[in-house]
C-alpha cells in the first residue's frame, strides 16, 4: 500500500460519520488550539502549567466514558473503579520497584494493564450476563462504592504489599514520579513542562485513535448496538462482545488517568473512587455530549475549569452547581450543550448559505 492511500485510509477513518468536525476548517482549528496548547507553558507560570496537566488527566476518563456510553449505550457508573485500581497498582509497582531504569513506565504499563484486566473480567459478567440499562449503572457503581470501602479500611499494619503502605482512609503516598531512562540521568516528570507535554502528546494520540476506532467497524457496530441492539444482533452481530470490548477500552483509559493523577500528585486516596467521584464523570460527558468525542473533551474541560473555580471561590456550592448543570443538560439539551451549540452554528451557517443562494 502506497503512502498516498495510507493516508486516505487514515483520513477515512478519523473523518467518519461517527464523529463530528470534518474537514479543512475543521483541522485546521485543531492545528491552532494545538499549537496553542504547545506554546502555552511558555507564557505561564509553573503553577498554571501543572493545573493543566491535572485537568488533562481527567479527560482520559471522559473519553472512555463517551465510548462506552455515548457510542455503546452502556450507563457506566463504575469509571472510577478502574481509576483507583490502576493508581494504586502503580503505587504499589513504583514504591517495590523503584524509578530507575524506567521502571516507571513499566509500572504505568502494567497498572493500566491491571485495569483493563478487571474490566473485562467484570464486563464479562456483566453483558454476558445480559444485564443492561439502568440495572448495569447500578451494578458498576455498587462495585466502585464496594472498592471505596474495602480500601478505606485497609489503615492497619498488615495491610502491607511489599514496601508499600495502602495507608486505608488516609490514602497511600510517597510514590515516585514518572521518570523517562536518558544517558546524561533520569528526566523525572514533575507536574511541569515536562509532564504537561508528555500528557498532551497522550491525550492527542487517544483522541485521534479513537476517532479512527469509533469511524471503524467496529464503531459502527457499536453505534448500531447502541440504537437497536435487538436489530443488530438479528444482523448476526454478537452484540456482547462488542459492548465488552468497547468498556474494557474505555476502562483501560479511565485506569490511564489513574496513574497520571497519581504520578501527577504522587497520591491516591479511597475517595477516588467515592459516591461523589463515581457521579462527577457523568456529569462531565453528558454536558458536552457522550455522543461524540471532541464536544466530550472540550465540554469535560470547560466544566472541570468551572468545577475547580466554584471549589476554590465556594466550595459548599461547586456539587450543587455540578448537580444543577446536569438537570439543566437534561432537561434543554439532551444531547448535550456543546454539541447543542454545534448544531446551532451549522444550522446559522446553513441558513445563511441559502439565503446567499436565493439572492443570487
Amino acid at each position: 500500500m502506497s503512502r498516498a492511500s495510507r493516508f486516505t485510509s487514515f483520513l477515512k477513518l478519523v473523518e467518519g460519520p461517527q464523529t463530528l468536525g470534518n474537514g479543512p476548517k475543521f483541522w485546521s482549528g485543531f492545528a491552532v488550539v494545538l499549537l496553542a496548547a504547545c506554546s502555552y507553558p511558555a507564557f505561564a507560570d509553573s503553577y498554571d502549567v501543572g493545573n493543566n496537566v491535572y485537568f488533562f488527566n481527567w479527560l482520559f476518563m471522559a473519553l472512555g466514558l463517551s465510548l462506552i456510553w455515548g457510542y455503546g449505550g452502556s450507563l457506566s457508573f463504575g469509571q472510577t473503579a478502574f481509576f483507583g485500581i490502576a493508581g494504586y497498582s502503580y503505587g504499589v509497582l513504583t514504591i517495590n520497584l523503584g524509578d530507575a531504569y524506567g521502571l516507571t513506565l513499566f509500572s504505568l504499563v502494567m497498572a493500566v494493564a491491571i485495569s483493563a484486566l478487571f474490566a473485562a473480567v467484570l464486563g464479562y459478567f456483566l453483558f454476558f450476563g445480559r444485564i443492561n440499562g439502568v440495572f448495569l449503572g447500578i451494578v458498576s457503581l455498587s462495585v466502585t462504592l464496594v472498592l471505596e470501602r474495602f480500601m478505606a479500611q485497609t489503615a492497619g499494619p498488615e495491610w502491607v504489599i511489599g514496601k508499600a503502605r495502602l495507608n486505608g482512609f488516609n490514602g497511600m503516598g510517597a510514590m515516585p514520579s514518572l521518570t523517562i531512562p536518558w544517558p546524561g540521568g533520569n528526566i523525572v516528570l514533575y507536574p511541569d513542562i515536562t509532564l504537561y507535554y508528555l500528557t498532551l502528546a497522550l491525550l492527542v494520540i487517544v483522541y485521534l485513535g479513537l476517532r479512527m476506532l469509533v469511524n471503524s467497524r467496529f464503531g459502527n457496530v457499536l453505534v448500531a448496538i447502541r440504537e437497536n441492539p435487538l436489530r443488530a444482533e438479528m444482523l448476526g452481530y454478537d452484540v456482547r462482545k462488542y459492548q465488552l470490548g468497547a468498556f474494557v477500552i474505555g476502562s483501560a483509559l479511565a485506569g490511564l488517568s489513574g496513574v497520571l493523577y497519581t504520578s501527577w500528585g504522587n497520591y491516591i486516596t479511597p475517595a477516588s473512587m467515592g459516591m461523589t467521584a463515581a457521579s462527577l464523570p457523568i456529569v462531565w460527558v453528558a454536558v458536552g455530549g457522550r455522543s461524540d468525542l471532541t464536544t466530550t473533551l472540550v465540554g469535560t474541560f470547560l466544566v472541570l475549569i468551572v468545577f475547580q473555580s466554584l471549589t476554590i471561590h465556594g466550595s459548599q456550592y461547586a456539587l450543587v452547581a455540578m448537580g444543577l448543570l446536569l438537570v439543566i443538560t437534561v432537561l434543554i439539551a439532551p444531547k448535550g450543550i456543546v454539541t447543542a451549540l454545534v448544531e446551532f452554528v451549522s444550522k446559522m451557517s446553513d441558513r445563511r448559505k441559502s439565503k446567499a443562494e436565493e439572492v443570487r
